[in-house]
């Protein structure tokens, strides 16, 4: 190319193709091939974000178990879980050192989500995990608490020890009815040692996970 005397100039490819900008039809093949990989990813976007809601919040609760497992050995006194749904909209599970014979002291508390998005009680249909096969969780006026021991163990208000099965699965139509078999959480909790395990569903029974 020839420099101008001042030598200010405009360069230009040899194929001539900086001479023009994109062509509508070339947008147009763009929008239509993001519009498409959109419409495939959308689906498997919240496939996921739905099972990630009770995957999370059955391991925030086997967290908070083993926190309060870990609370009773170092402190050497029985400290207590709770999981409190008498307000379906706002339940939340929370540890709660009992303190010998002074007054209970709320050590944690973590929300949970509403029990019309997640629920934490059987769910219909859904035989536990078999083995160790334990009872189902129950809810007395809302409430379900285990007591967990500075000998490692778990026990009732009768100071009897019990295992049992938890759970966390998405609800249909705010029923005990989950949406999903595949999106089922388990977590089991043997009364002799506080061992606590959790589990997954994938649609025909639990396996154990970690």
């Amino acid at each position: 190319m020839k420099i101008p005397p001042n030598g200010i100039g405009t360069f230009r490819s040899a194929s001539g193709a900086g001479d023009r900008g994109f062509s509508l039809v070339e947008i147009m093949i763009v929008l239509a091939i993001l519009a498409v990989l959109t419409a495939i990813s959308v689906p498997y976007f919240l496939n996921y974000t739905r099972a990630y809601k009770s995957e999370d919040q059955a391991v925030k609760v086997m967290d908070l178990m083993r926190e309060t497992a870990q609370l009773a050995l170092n402190r050497r006194r029985t400290i207590r879980f709770e999981l409190n749904v008498g307000n379906p909209a706002l339940p939340f599970a929370r540890i709660i050192d009992e303190n010998g014979t002074d007054p209970d002291v709320v050590i944690k508390r973590i929300p949970l989500e509403p029990m019309s998005v997640i629920r934490m009680d059987a769910p219909a249909g859904v035989t536990a995990p078999n083995p160790p096969n334990y009872g189902n969780i129950g809810f007395v006026s809302g409430l379900w608490s285990a007591r967990f021991k500075s000998d490692g163990s778990v026990v009732n208000a009768g100071d009897m020890p019990v295992s049992v099965t938890l759970y966390s699965y998405p609800s249909l139509n705010n029923t005990t009815t989950p949406k999903r078999m595949t999106e089922v959480r388990a977590i089991t909790v043997f009364g002799g040692s506080g061992a606590v395990r959790y589990w997954k569903h994938n649609g025909t029974a639990f396996v154990p996970f970690q």
